[in-house]
């Protein structure tokens, strides 16, 4: 049901954690997870288990990205290649 919004976002922002979707979308957490699940079946996303310290306490969470999505280059200045005088 979520899985298109959660997707478009995902393509904006890159690799998230589900609470940072949950908290940016509006959607509840529960919801999300259950769309992550849905989109791993299907193999739109990728995800792991990851678990984030806040002081001592310890927050679980699913780190999630596009599967095979890689995101345009930041604009500015590319680094050139340095030719190798002999």
């Amino acid at each position: 049901m979520y899985t298109t919004k959660i997707l478009e976002y995902m393509k904006k922002h890159g690799q998230k954690l589900d609470r940072e979707i949950a908290k940016d979308t509006g959607i509840s957490l529960d919801q999300v997870r259950q769309a992550i699940v849905a989109l791993q079946n299907t193999k739109e996303v990728s995800s792991c288990n990851v678990i984030n310290f806040e002081g001592t306490v310890a927050i679980e969470g699913l780190l999630c990205r596009i599967s095979g999505y890689i995101p345009p280059a930041a604009p500015g200045r590319k680094a050139t290649a340095q030719a190798v005088a002999s």
